[in-house]
């Protein structure tokens, strides 16, 4: 599940649907024939383009052995996000689609997505419940967790070792470890190439002790802690110890295989490869938490979720098929989460049968999950929210603004927005 958007979907937050039509061109993605085939209904299901070979050859052989429905898969690379937030505006979307961390707060309030509250049945307490309530709205359901994905530090321990550097547990320890293990030919830690734009917005917010939001959905984060926080994500990039202009992105584990980065902050779909290149000299961890006395390390908690669109012509088949798959085909789940790449199934039931993630980093990675998740961002942080904080995580990383100046700038947008969607 690596790329483009694999990095949306578990990037800082917000920015979620804001993934030009690539790939769209005339072709609607739903059947010509769509209503009927052969005297069963006609259903289009979209997907992003997972990065993983074989994937694709799955969601087709879970539609194909669909009985009640002739199910048509696209696969759509590039802006996926884009696509399909512009086709839910038209009648020429799919029946149904995958979106990252579910459905937008403006597609749940507009009626582009149907309620699936009734699918789940006595499997409700199975799935992971910080996944179903990300997709509640108003005690309603719109959307069913397909995998959960998240991100972690990953590090070689030889090469902390050598520099007398233990796993860092706070920011500081952090800095610290980076400086000390960057060299000639290596850098002590990669975040991305925009320097952590992209995936610590969040990570900021819960080292800090803070969130996006409050528990009665306040602006969350205008607090000294938080100033503190992403000053120190600048003083990162400014520290001479991050890798930039690196070939592939945080998403992809190439710059840590090929030992160009001695840490970096990467997804849990990486290990396979990290595995394979440091059978036994490596290592993961949270991101830490600020300092010892301020918050608490954190990982990031996504998933795709499966949606059902408001516009379909067979809203009740479309509904039939997404349980089907994604709630009664558990042999399918679990193959779908750990066949094709390295991700934790969203029910519990599986996640236990699930022998990669029994031993080694990837147990150690289930445990963050469980002992350090947090959902992406919360369902009432809109895009334009996560605009104005990524264009802010910009300029403070990158320029040097002033957090508190920015963080007041983005808090005057996010309240507008929850007014908005209040209304």
């Amino acid at each position: 599940m690596a790329g483009v958007t694999r990095r949306r979907l578990l990037a800082m937050g917000g920015g979620l649907a804001a993934m030009a039509v690539a790939g769209c061109g005339s072709n609607s993605g739903r059947p010509e024939s769509s209503g009927s085939a052969g005297g069963k209904p006609a259903l289009s299901q979209w997907y992003h383009q997972y990065g993983e070979a074989g994937t694709q050859q799955a969601v087709e052989k879970y539609a194909k052995a669909y009985p009640d429905a002739t199910v048509t898969v696209e696969w759509s690379p590039g802006d996926y996000d884009k696509k399909t937030s512009t086709a839910l505006l038209t009648s020429q979307g799919p029946d149904v689609f995958e979106y990252g961390n579910g459905p937008t707060i403006d597609m749940i309030k507009g009626g582009q997505v149907v309620e699936l509250t009734d699918l789940l049945g006595d499997a409700k307490a199975d799935f992971t419940p910080s996944l179903i309530e990300r997709l509640t709205y108003k005690d309603k359901l719109y959307g069913v967790p397909q995998v959960t994905d998240m991100q972690l530090l990953v590090y070689r321990k030889s090469l902390l070792s050598a520099a007398g550097v233990q796993p860092p547990q706070t920011v500081d320890e952090l800095l610290d470890a980076a400086k000390k293990l960057t060299t000639d030919k290596v850098k002590g830690l990669f975040v991305g190439n925009d320097g952590g734009v992209g995936v610590l917005g969040g990570p900021a917010l819960w080292s800090a002790g803070l969130d996006y939001l409050t528990a009665d959905d306040q602006f969350g984060f205008d607090d000294p802690a938080a100033v503190e926080s992403l000053r120190k994500l600048r003083e990162l990039f400014t520290s001479k110890t991050l890798l930039l202009g690196a070939p592939t992105d945080w998403s992809d584990p190439s710059a840590f295989t090929q030992g160009l980065t001695a840490m970096q902050f990467t997804g849990l779909w990486t290990l396979p490869a990290i595995q394979k290149a440091f059978p036994d000299d490596f290592g993961v961890l949270p991101w830490p938490k600020l300092n010892a006395t301020t918050g608490k390390p954190s990982v990031p908690v996504g998933a795709y979720a499966s949606c059902v669109n408001g516009k379909s012509k067979n809203v009740d088949a479309a509904k039939k098929f997404v349980k089907w798959l994604w709630v009664d085909q558990t042999d399918d789940q679990l193959d779908f989460a750990q066949s094709y790449g390295f991700h934790i199934p969203a029910r519990k039931s599986l996640a236990e049968k699930a022998e990669k993630l029994k031993s080694g980093p990837a147990a150690d990675a289930v445990k963050f999950v469980n002992e350090n998740g947090h959902a992406q961002t919360p369902l009432l942080w809109s895009p334009k929210s996560g605009t104005a904080y990524s264009d802010a995580l910009n300029r403070i990383i990158r320029s040097g603004a002033d957090p508190s100046t920015e963080i007041k700038k983005v808090k005057t947008v996010v309240e507008a927005e929850l007014k908005r969607i209040a209304g």
